[in-house]
């Protein structure tokens, strides 16, 4: 019974200002818990998707274009609609260490090395981690450290 109301569902694009997406879609949030005419199932940001925030509904694309007027920042419906199996690439989330590559100066913000630079030496993106060197030090030691305890400071010109 659950996957035919599912199915229903269409998946809507609305066009935002720049930057503005996380707004627009708590803004639709607040709104459609209190306008009970309008319904909207789920809201999604993706962060490759600049400028847009995607909206499950029932509803027609009339009711979702009347919802943008009630928002701030949300600027158009795109016109048709789509379905889950387009979007769902975006609900995978991506291993920690893509875009990081062999030579890339990375700063790390966790862990008893927080605050140092360094240059990462080898990639494992199955386990998710990284070996780096710190820049500074006297004798360069491998430090193996995880994805997400670091920030790229400065790619590689390859990695461009």
């Amino acid at each position: 019974m659950m996957d035919m109301a599912a199915s229903a569902n269409r998946i809507y694009a609305i066009k935002t200002t720049a930057k503005q997406e996380r707004t627009v879609a708590d803004n639709i949030e607040k709104v459609t818990r209190d306008q009970k005419d309008i319904h909207v199932t789920a809201v999604m940001v993706p962060e490759e998707l600049r400028g847009y925030v995607l909206v499950e509904s029932p509803d027609t694309i009339a009711r979702i274009e009347q919802l943008v007027e009630l928002i701030p920042h949300a600027r158009a419906v795109v016109e048709g609609s789509t379905d889950l199996s387009e979007v769902e690439h975006f609900l995978v989330p991506k291993p920690v260490v893509s875009g990081i590559t062999e030579g890339t100066i990375v700063e790390i913000i966790a862990g008893p090395f927080k605050g140092e630079k360094a240059v990462v030496k080898r990639i494992d993106s199955a386990k998710e981690e990284i070996t780096v060197e710190l820049y500074e030090s006297m004798v360069p030691i491998p430090i193996t450290v995880r994805g997400d305890s670091v920030r790229v400071v400065e790619r590689t010109e390859e990695s461009h």
